[in-house]
């Protein structure tokens, strides 16, 4: 499992302001919009492509398009849906489906409660959103769905997780094909499961319902 932690002035700058616990939903939203485009410029690196010929306004060329079968953008909801406007600004052509995840607060465990994706994912490459990798079960029941539908490498986005949640996935998807990209790598897990010093709870703050 490749792991990346973006390091930019921009996306921790962007962090620092959702972090703020007096940061409106509206600008809430933008930012995670925004600081998604930014992220999934790194989880893009390894997108297939595929050569094309075209021509400019002075000669022929040879030049590249993403390649078929087109890469499925994975938001889990609810709050990975906040994210999905700033993946799809960055790759349009990407085919979108979705998958409804909730952690049982007492258990942390998670469980799925409604998906919408192809049947068969053979050959695809897949970029799950969820902005926080806290304990890692919502996050590694999506991958392991994805493997399970025939996906051939899955790329996650996150804005924030915990070294808990990363060594989950790791020891989860040991010898698959998995990048986790992050915004940003925090220190721990408190007693309840949230990351710290973290954000809060993304959906609540993305939605406005806290």
């Amino acid at each position: 499992m490749r792991v990346h932690v973006a390091d930019h002035p921009l996306i921790t700058h962007k962090l620092t302001v959702l972090r703020d616990k007096r940061t409106p939903s509206p600008v809430f939203r933008q930012l995670t919009s925004e600081l998604v485009t930014l992220l999934a410029y790194e989880a893009t690196r390894a997108v297939r492509v595929e050569e094309v010929e075209i021509q400019t306004p002075v000669t022929t060329t040879m030049g590249v398009r993403i390649g078929d079968p087109r890469p499925l953008v994975v938001p889990i909801l609810r709050a990975g849906l906040g994210m999905l406007e700033g993946m799809v600004t960055l790759l349009p052509t990407a085919e979108v489906g979705f998958l409804g995840m909730v952690r049982n607060e007492e258990t942390l465990e998670p469980s799925t409660y409604a998906e919408r994706l192809p049947d068969d994912l053979s050959d695809r490459q897949c970029f799950v959103l969820d902005p926080m990798l806290a304990t890692g079960g919502s996050l590694g029941a999506a991958i392991e769905f994805l493997f399970n539908r025939g996906a051939q490498d899955v790329t996650a986005i996150c804005l924030l997780a915990a070294p808990e949640g990363v060594a989950a996935i790791e020891r989860q998807v040991a010898g698959r094909d998995v990048t986790l990209v992050l915004g940003a790598l925090d220190e721990r897990l408190n007693e309840k499961g949230y990351i710290v010093p973290g954000l809060g709870d993304a959906g609540d703050r993305l939605y406005g319902t806290v």
